[in-house]
């Protein structure tokens, strides 16, 4: 008989440390060496990971049961290398599977090995064991992108960030003073000049960033090439007359490369008197001294987080900076759809064209480029070999701000900044009125072309976009061709022209608002856009970012990867119908990301305050069969880092093999685990099949098993939670048995679209109606009129017409879980429904009744919120064109008996008051209505009411629904 000797831990030690430097060419791994450790010469960490521009890994392993890796690896943490003295910022305790120490073959069992590892790292300067509890699992290439990213500590950045911006406020400080006190006017109007910009404190902000960032990136050169002065030398504290110095600086880094980075900076700087000069540059040595001391500033975050706090137009251009942990993740999804890619082959990489239409300040482009660099790495390549066909070939970054090309171009070209490149693809989009007088719309003149007559590397420096700096003025016919890319990824604008508030008040077109434009050119860039959108996706009260999602369509090749983020009425709205058709025809392998929470916490780009979607398929094939299914997954929480990030990812692609779908019942999602941690749920449901987009119902939702009961209503079933079979409730959309009032503008728009005039209510009015929420008001079913409508004159015709389509019933299209009790109003007399509680009318009056009290059930409730959209906290609309698909119960199923229970229970609850909706399981009056509907109206027993009053638990504790707000601690109510 043979017997396989044991493989010894240091024996499986070496072959995972010479399978992570295939996997890592721009690292040096080393394993089992001793004399490496500060202070510790003989102490023999089992691997350690470095590299020159990011802090040491160790990785301590262990066959199972692994009892000492855990605090092994702990007690390398904060020890500091012998050969620079650095300190280890990530330490990872790794298990290895028990049968590898009897494999004859040790290099392919651990390449196909299953490992368990658990890192600690610094958090928010505390040490953190990530997970928290249980262990992480992938194979050796998981195991080396975990080791890219912990070696970039996120706290680190955040700090180098803070210091950063600070530096900046300082110094803009300066330029404030040139401006304000008149020393300097030519000066700042000049530099604002080169930035296209406004003279506004932001751009003077700008400006300071710009300078800022070049002494950073003058440090890390002045590491790579010998010869360059470090910014010390020339603009240091003992340096006297710094300006000249500096400038001659980096006359000298630009022979070399960096035209991205320092040609503004120069032109900028040399704007400025000596004196200011030498205050500002003295100022921002120190900040660029103080960030790199850190050890951070080759992640992509820094440079694009401060930027975009300061870019001028926000409020205008409505782009909200992509936070990059956002970004990684949709980079990381939109790169796994990618199909027949040799990773291995950088001429293969070089082949691939990747496009953002509103590159802002270039995250999602560096996402991207970072997944292409780690996958070619993991395939044993070498991420610098990519680096020239990436810049001048591979990335199209666009924008209508000079500045914003900048930042991108600088962030990009600093992931390599050892690598010279030639032309980039990085193009300032023409926007808003032309030399010609004509007007362009930026990116969105794509929506009708291919080629586009841009200026690149001109004399302007605002308007350089090349990395060698060509100083002649170069007009290019610049090809986007359709059909053209294999990823088009986009975070876009969102604004819309349709609003009309806040910074918007006194816009014409708030789509075309930015860079000072007049209301002649917003009324003439309008008209543009009108030619423009002709066979797009593009719909005004969606906005601008169904245009740009047009784009991307129009410019992806069969088989390319569609990638956006998205406000979240993209899911549910019904101006966004024809972008979810599109998708539903034209594409497959669609998945759609959502987060849970509240308040900030639901969007996936930084400083707004209302729900993203992340928006991923992938473009048919010729012969490919449109998707049967949709993939949604809701996160509890958006990624804190780019480990959980990335882990996200991982739990999605993994889902695969225990997939839930929404038809299988109230069991609830696949849930996506890191470590002990559910992190989300993910849920497959069929595609939609109507001629129009159905909205996405499966979205920011916490427990997927509530959207499996609202399905289950939508196809007649009542299937609640603990129960092992549906039971039938015959539903139906409510546009099947109603009718609906006109929509506001039609009864007090201006003439000649309304006919009425709105006014305070008066007990003898006419034209009585309810209008507006009040919450004094809605506390009970039974609601009064809050205003009167007076005929215009010469109109009276048109204002009977309207009166016609008064009622009793008004569904509400605002509904604040948080504050409001009523899905549904009711008015003793008929009165017209205005902007937030529209008519619904039926032909059986007895049916008024039965909705009423249905509709503010818990059920009801149910269905409301799945039909709704829920941008906002604790808000759900639904729009008057939306209302006909909204499911309800089929009244005209109920027979008289259970239509005259259903008057008598509206009789019983006229006079008693409700808590607002989220307070639903805890209402004694809720409780009691969903007894009555459910036991006495439609006949179930108490297993049933008691699985209703379940419902209405997992209901509140929805994110969406409670907004926040706390909630009672006691057990749900059941009466």
């Amino acid at each position: 008989m043979t017997t396989t000797s044991r493989q010894a831990e240091s024996s499986a030690n070496t072959v995972l440390g010479m399978l992570l430097q295939e996997m890592m060419r721009g690292a040096t791994v080393r394993y089992e060496n001793t004399q490496v450790i500060e202070g510790h010469p003989g102490l023999r960490p089992d691997i350690i990971i470095t590299d020159s521009q990011r802090s040491p890994v160790v990785v301590e392993a262990e066959y199972m049961p692994a009892y000492a890796a855990e605090d092994e690896a702990n007690a390398r943490f904060g020890l500091k290398l012998a050969d620079g003295g650095k300190p280890i910022e990530a330490a990872i305790a790794l298990r290895y599977p028990s049968d590898i120490a009897n494999s004859p073959d040790l290099d392919g069992a651990i390449r196909a090995a299953r490992l368990e590892y658990a890192v600690f790292y610094k958090h928010k300067k505390v040490k953190t064991r990530f997970p928290a509890s249980g262990w992480l699992e992938g194979g050796v290439s998981d195991l080396a992108d975990l080791i890219r990213l912990v070696s970039v500590s996120q706290s680190e950045v955040d700090a180098a960030a803070a210091k950063l911006q600070e530096g900046i406020e300082r110094v803009a400080g300066i330029m404030d003073e040139m401006y304000e006190d008149g020393s300097a006017p030519g000066a700042i109007a000049d530099i604002a000049q080169r930035l296209g910009m406004a003279n506004v404190p932001q751009t003077r902000r700008m400006a300071c960033a710009i300078l800022a960032n070049a002494l950073v990136f003058h440090e890390r050169i002045a590491n790579i090439h010998q010869g360059v002065k470090r910014p010390r030398h020339v603009c240091g504290n003992g340096v006297v007359n710094p300006q000249p110095k500096t400038l001659d600086a980096w006359a000298e880094i630009l022979g070399i490369n960096y035209w991205p980075i320092f040609a503004i900076a120069m032109d900028i700087l040399e704007q400025i008197d000596p004196h200011n000069a030498s205050r500002i540059l003295k100022t921002l040595e120190y900040t660029a001294g103080e960030v790199n001391a850190l050890g951070v500033t080759n992640s992509h975050d820094l440079t694009g987080r401060i930027f975009q706090q300061l870019i001028s137009d926000r409020k205008y251009l409505a782009t909200f900076y992509t936070r990059p942990e956002s970004a990684a993740l949709l980079a990381r999804i939109a790169v796994s759809k990618l199909e027949g890619v040799d990773w291995s082959d950088a001429a293969a990489i070089g082949k691939l064209r990747v496009a953002d239409f509103a590159c802002g300040t270039g995250a999602l482009l560096s996402a991207v480029y970072e997944q292409f660099a780690n996958r070619h790495e993991r395939a044993g390549g070498n991420a610098a070999s990519l680096h020239k066909s990436m810049m001048e070939d591979v990335l199209y970054g666009c924008d209508v701000m000079p500045s914003a090309i900048h930042i991108t171009g600088a962030t990009l070209s600093g992931v390599q900044p050892q690598e010279g490149f030639n032309l980039s693809r990085l193009y300032i989009m023409p926007y808003g009125r032309q030399p010609d007088d004509e007007v362009k719309l930026g990116s969105l003149e794509l929506l009708q072309r291919n080629q586009l007559d841009l200026t690149v590397n001109t004399n302007n420096p605002a308007l350089r976009t090349g990395s060698m700096g060509e100083e002649t003025a170069a007009y290019t016919f610049t090809e986007f061709p359709s059909d053209g890319f294999d990823i088009v990824i986009m975070n876009p604008p969102f604004t819309r022209n349709v609003t009309h508030e806040g910074a918007y008040a006194d816009t014409f077109a708030a789509a075309f608002a930015a860079f000072g434009s007049t209301d002649a050119d917003q009324k003439a860039m309008s008209s543009r856009m009108a030619s423009l959108k002709k066979d797009s996706c593009y719909h005004g009260s969606a906005g601008m970012a169904s245009a740009f999602a047009g784009i991307g369509d129009r410019k992806l090749k069969p088989g390319g990867v569609l990638a956006l983020v998205l406000p979240l009425a993209a899911a549910s709205g019904t101006s966004w119908e024809k972008f979810r058709q599109l998708l539903m025809c034209e594409y497959t392998d669609l998945e759609v990301f959502t987060i849970a929470a509240n308040g900030k916490d639901m969007a996936f780009s930084s400083d707004t305050g209302m729900a993203e979607c992340l928006v991923i398929a992938r473009k048919r094939g010729v012969d490919e069969k449109a998707m049967s299914a949709i993939r949604f997954t809701s996160l509890d929480q958006r990624p804190a880092g780019f480990i959980q990030a990335d882990l996200i990812a991982k739990s999605v692609f993994n889902a695969d093999d225990d997939l839930r779908r929404i038809e299988d019942g109230p069991y609830g999602g696949t849930p996506l685990e890191v470590g002990d941690e559910q992190v989300g749920e993910l849920i497959e449901t069929p595609s939609p099949q109507s001629e129009l987009g159905e909205g996405w119902g499966a979205v920011r939702i916490k427990d997927y098993s509530l959207t499996q009961t609202a399905y289950a209503l939508g196809q007649s079933e009542l299937w609640l939670p603990t129960s092992g079979t549906p039971l039938e409730l015959k539903t139906a959309s409510l546009g099947d048995i109603a009718q609906f009032g006109k929509y506001h503008l039609s009864i007090i728009g201006r003439p000649p679209q309304g006919c009425f005039t709105k006014a305070a209510f008066r007990p003898t009015a006419t034209y009585p109606a309810l209008w507006n929420h009040n919450a004094r008001n809605e506390t009970r079913m039974v609601c009064e009129p809050d205003s009167q409508l007076r005929a215009r004159r010469g109109m009276e015709d048109q204002a009977t017409a309207v009166w016609q389509t008064a009622g009793r019933c008004h569904i509400n299209l605002d509904f604040t879980f948080g504050s409001q009790p009523l899905a549904v109003a009711f008015t003793e007399r008929k009165v017209i429904g205005g902007r937030v509680w529209p008519n619904v009318n039926f032909t059986d009056e007895r049916f008024d009744y039965a909705f009423t009290i249905w509709g503010n059930s818990t059920l009801g409730l149910l269905c409301y919120w799945w039909h709704s959209n829920r941008q906002q906290s604790s808000k759900a609309n639904i729009t008057l064109r939306s209302v006909g698909s909204f499911p309800t119960l089929d009244l005209r199923a109920l027979t008289d008996a259970q239509l005259a229970t259903a008057q008598e229970i509206f009789d019983e609850f006229r006079e008693l008051e409700l808590h607002p909706a989220y307070l639903a399981d805890a209402d004694a009056n809720r409780a009691l209505l969903d007894r009555r509907v459910v036991c006495d109206m439609l006949g179930f027993d108490d297993a049933v009411y008691e699985g209703v009053r379940m419902l209405a638990a997992k209901w509140c504790a929805e994110p969406s629904v409670h907004g926040g707000k706390r909630r009672p601690a006691r057990a749900p109510l059941v009466v």
